[in-house]
């Protein structure tokens, strides 16, 4: 009877394996597979557990299991990839689930692609960049829609209407000498020592006259002043075209000023030295969001040396442009100039060899630090007024468009004292990782920049990986990376009792494992990091920190009461009125005043209409753009001031600002409430409306058990708002 039974069971095993044969692979259909566990709590209690079928391999791996004797209990067969004692079968590799999601329970996240068909000169930084984080990179565009556009210029190299794009429309415009100048004078006038870093400015030739009249007056004042001044074109780069002077007679005014307006600022005749070469600084700074203001500055930077060592300017040497002008693109051509891969000599350097050489004679790097960090936020909160103008213009709200971010570079120049001077900022920093190097006379070949490279790479890469769109998901897909440390396991408090908590202090410091003194970069908290639950690596585990450091919100507290202008692009925003202009009618300035309550006895419309007319048409003539006919935002914000000092007299300027803001601000408040209720009782009347009538002649509901849609409530509404 048993020999029948064993071969009955071994005839129903081969059918079951042919059967098996057959069937495709749960865990190779990619579904997770079942664990004895939970197959067992499925059966039901009282059918005995059926011996599992052999599977192709079983045979070399596991033993034939023997019949059952009679009067035992089955014992269910074990899972695939278990042995017969339950625990899992690995070659070396421990199977230990963590309490996080397997990577097997995820589908692979796809990589994210970047268009660089438009990159031009930073192209061969952002292939290796993106070579690094393992995205895909589309170089000559794509017809489906990218998730990152890297453009080389402007906002408009493209058409783009979704995904993400590295400029911000209008950003060139408003870095441009003259607007940046004007930007920074609007601030001088509301706080003068919080911006005095910006050298004082006068913009040619509109205030040629101006310039030589405060010249005139301060020489009279003290003869024994003898300054130096700097003039720059307003679309120059790259040294194009600057020059110094002595006196304002010295300005060049015949030929290309009129068509070419130009920039004169005073000369910083005591730079601070490093082996007595004049230098300046270059920052990379990222405005990562607009609305709300994101900013990061980038840990390291260049310094570029004057290839001429330096004397203050005389009427000999003010033509020494190796000795005054610290731009690359003219040192190069200097025979003095000096390439090297070390970062802390040559013609080029890093901002950190700096620091360390400052600080190794006593100087302090944090303060340093913290006024360049001040200077930067400054100047953002000064550009950023006009620039919500130029977005809304190009990205109305409610339509589609791309979200942007830019990589901006800050030209700065350190006093003796050790302050910062703010010289200019570029909308498109040169983000070339080689140099030319002149091989024989006219024959000149690219050559790789050790020190180029290992700063803007970095710059460009960590900007990527800031703007990452599939960075939720990835953190969703690995929990147990991007999970902050302190929050990877609940508190002890959630674990343990009070009372053995408090027992457990007494002895905390015997059971604390020991430091390894040999463990440097990678210690027991790094790898957690690089690993995820299951085993699965990081995909940045590979990259180091981020080079880029968030200022702003971070100091937001210290610098928000700077934001007054700010305030008052949104209300010159808010009343513009048709979306993509950038220029304020005669009819919404009037709407302003009216909705503001700041029309009266002394200041009538009439009188509100000649103030137009008067600042629009002096400001219409001093920008050579001419396409818009209307108030401009920095016409606007004159209107503004002399309306703030007409109604508060005895107040400094900037308060004048803020109390006239804050009562704008009020006024449209209680109108945006006023129009809100209007709204919900003319909905509420609309509903009583549509419900009696409803009321009157109840309609029979159909077959399907739905009421019918209510057609009259959207026309009653309408009526009742009308």
């Amino acid at each position: 009877m048993q020999r029948g039974g064993s071969e009955r069971e071994l005839a129903a095993g081969r059918e079951a394996a042919a059967a098996e044969r057959g069937r495709v692979d749960a865990g190779a259909a990619g579904e997770p597979e079942r664990t004895a566990r939970e197959e067992q709590a499925k059966a039901p209690a009282s059918a005995p557990a059926q011996p599992r079928a052999a599977e192709e391999g079983d045979a070399r791996d596991l033993p034939r299991p023997l019949p059952a004797l009679p009067g035992s209990s089955p014992q269910p067969a074990p899972a695939r990839g278990l042995w017969p004692h339950g625990k899992p079968r690995s070659k070396g590799r421990s199977c230990k689930r963590s309490s996080g999601r397997g990577l097997d329970e995820f589908p692979p996240l796809r990589p994210v692609t970047v268009d660089s068909s438009k990159a031009r000169t930073s192209l061969d930084a952002l292939k290796i960049s993106i070579r690094q984080l393992k995205w895909k990179e589309f170089p000559l565009g794509r017809r489906l829609p990218c998730d990152i556009y890297w453009h080389g210029v402007s906002f408009h190299d493209n058409d783009i209407f979704s995904g993400q794009v590295n400029k911000f429309p209008g950003m060139t415009e408003m870095v441009r000498k003259i607007t940046l100048s004007r930007a920074v004078r609007i601030m001088q006038n509301l706080f003068p020592e919080e911006y005095s870093f910006y050298p004082r400015s006068w913009i040619l030739p509109d205030e040629f006259q101006l310039f030589a009249a405060q010249v005139r007056m301060v020489k009279d004042g003290d003869p024994s002043w003898k300054p130096t001044f700097i003039v720059k074109p307003d679309g120059g780069c790259q040294g194009d075209g600057i020059y110094l002077i002595k006196d304002p007679s010295d300005i060049r005014l015949t030929g290309t000023l009129q068509r070419r307006p130009a920039v004169v600022q005073e000369y910083i005749c005591k730079p601070l030295l490093i082996d007595k070469l004049k230098f300046d600084i270059r920052l990379y700074v990222l405005l990562k969001s607009l609305d709300p203001l994101e900013i990061y500055i980038a840990k390291d930077g260049l310094s570029r040396f004057c290839t001429e060592p330096y004397q203050e300017p005389t009427p000999k040497n003010l033509h020494h442009i190796f000795m005054h002008l610290t731009n690359y693109s003219l040192n190069i051509h200097s025979r003095n100039f000096v390439h090297s891969d070390s970062t802390s000599t040559g013609s080029k350097r890093t901002f950190s060899s700096i620091l360390c050489r400052l600080s190794s004679k006593g100087v302090d790097i944090k303060k340093v630090w913290s006024d360049i960090i001040s200077l930067v936020i400054k100047t953002v909160i000064a550009l950023t007024p006009e620039l919500k103008v130029f977005y809304q213009s190009d990205i109305p709200a409610g339509r589609p468009g791309p979200t942007c971010f830019q990589i901006l570079g800050f030209d700065i120049l350190l006093m003796k004292n050790l302050k910062p001077i703010l010289l200019e900022v570029n909308a498109n920093p040169s983000m070339r990782i080689e140099h030319e190097q002149e091989l024989s006379p006219g024959v000149f070949e690219y050559v790789p920049s050790l020190v180029d490279e290992e700063v803007k790479v970095a710059v460009i890469r960590d900007t990527l990986r800031l703007m990452d769109p599939l960075k939720k998901k990835r953190e969703n897909h690995f929990p147990g990376i991007y999970m902050d440390r302190k929050h990877r396991f609940p508190p002890v408090s959630d674990r343990v009792s009070s009372a053995k908590l408090h027992m457990s202090k007494l002895s905390i410091v015997r059971s604390q494992p020991r430091e390894n003194p040999l463990a440097g970069k990678e210690g027991p908290s790094d790898s957690g990091l690089a690993i995820a639950s299951g085993g699965a690596l990081s995909p940045e585990a590979h990259l180091p920190s981020i080079c880029l450091k968030q200022v702003f919100p971070k100091y937001a507290q210290q610098f928000n009461y700077l934001r007054l202008v700010d305030r008052m692009a949104n209300l010159f925003i808010r009343f513009l009125g048709i979306k993509g202009t950038t220029k304020l009618g005669p009819t919404g300035f009037r709407t302003f005043i009216r909705n503001c309550k700041l029309s009266s006895s002394s200041l009538s419309m009439a009188a509100v209409d000649i103030l137009y007319i008067d600042i629009t048409r002096r400001w219409n003539s001093m920008t050579l753009d001419q396409r818009d006919s209307g108030m401009c935002l920095q016409a606007f914000i004159e209107a503004f001031f002399y309306l703030a000092q007409r109604k508060f007299k005895m107040l400094p300027l900037h308060e004048q600002v803020a109390s006239l803001i804050d009562l704008c601000e009020y006024h449209l408040s209680l109108l945006d409430e006023k129009r809100l209720v209007y709204g919900r009782s003319g909905r509420s009347g609309a509903q009583e409306a549509s419900g009696a009538s409803q009321e009157a002649s109840p309609a029979a509901p159909p077959a399907g058990g739905q009421l019918p849609p209510c057609t009259g409530k959207l026309s009653h509404s309408k009526q009742a708002l009308s």
